[in-house]
């Protein structure tokens, strides 16, 4: 009899872990929902205006490999917890990312973190064709830890730079792990980087200022840089983790 009692305890023990274990499950889902609600919506005002979502908080729909037909997960990026998330596998396994559409003149707004040490960015102008790399088209608007970057750093490396080429100016940047604020303004020509509601960067493409910058610097022997005034915006894989939410988009005429 005791033996059988034994057993029935057993049974009821699994039974319960069982069932504590699917409600964290359905509780951990639940969060992420209500996580992902919270974020990644626009308002009437921004719908009226004409502003798009380019996450939409639960898929990659819209962005795809760079040079490639899909994105799977795989490649290191997915949506989670109304976040798109870079995983940090970089390299040839992983990889930056591009929007299926591309996009001329805009505002671009979104939020992002990334890991200690981390390094990332985000492109615009990008073309494939037969380019390695969205870094020979694209210029970057810089995003870094700051802070814990364990390597010297030039001024136009830190956030929100325009990578290569511009130093940002008082930039306000949260240290890795928080929330930063990120606005690019691309209008015929002329480009902002904004950071945490400030804008710390401003330059015109093709001016003979930009022109003097690309051919005594990093990007003198990449023809192709900053050529294509329309393009697909991407999202650097850097091998660090990094993850965005809220990213719109309001194209301009």
């Amino acid at each position: 009899m005791q033996k059988n009692s034994s057993i029935f305890l057993s049974i009821i023990l699994v039974f319960v872990f069982a069932l504590m274990a699917g409600c964290g499950q359905r509780a951990e889902q639940s969060a992420d929902q209500e996580t992902a609600a919270e974020h990644n919506v626009l308002t009437e005002e921004e719908i009226a205006e004409g502003w798009e979502l380019l996450f939409d908080g639960r898929t990659t729909t819209g962005w795809r490999g760079f040079g490639k037909d899909d994105l799977t997960i795989d490649e290191g990026w997915y949506a989670r917890q109304g976040e798109l998330v870079a995983s940090g596998i970089g390299g040839d396994i992983g990889g930056d990312i591009v929007t299926r559409r591309k996009f001329e003149n805009f505002i671009l707004t979104t939020e992002w973190r990334i890991s200690e040490g981390g390094n990332s960015g985000i492109f615009f102008g990008v073309a494939e064709n037969d380019y390695n790399a969205v870094y020979y088209t694209g210029p970057e608007y810089q995003l870094l830890d700051d802070l814990g970057y364990p390597e010297p750093l030039e001024d136009w490396h830190y956030t929100a730079a325009n990578y290569g080429m511009h130093a940002p100016v008082d930039a306000p940047v949260k240290p890795a792990g928080e929330w930063n604020t990120t606005k690019i303004v691309v209008d015929n020509g002329h480009v902002e980087h904004w950071l945490n509601g400030t804008k710390v960067v401003e330059y015109e493409l093709w001016s003979e200022d930009w022109e003097e910058l690309v051919a005594s610097g990093k990007w003198a022997d990449f023809p192709g840089y900053g050529r294509y005034s329309e393009g697909h915006i991407a999202l650097q894989d850097h091998g660090d983790q990094v993850w965005f939410r809220n990213m719109k988009i309001l194209e301009l005429e």
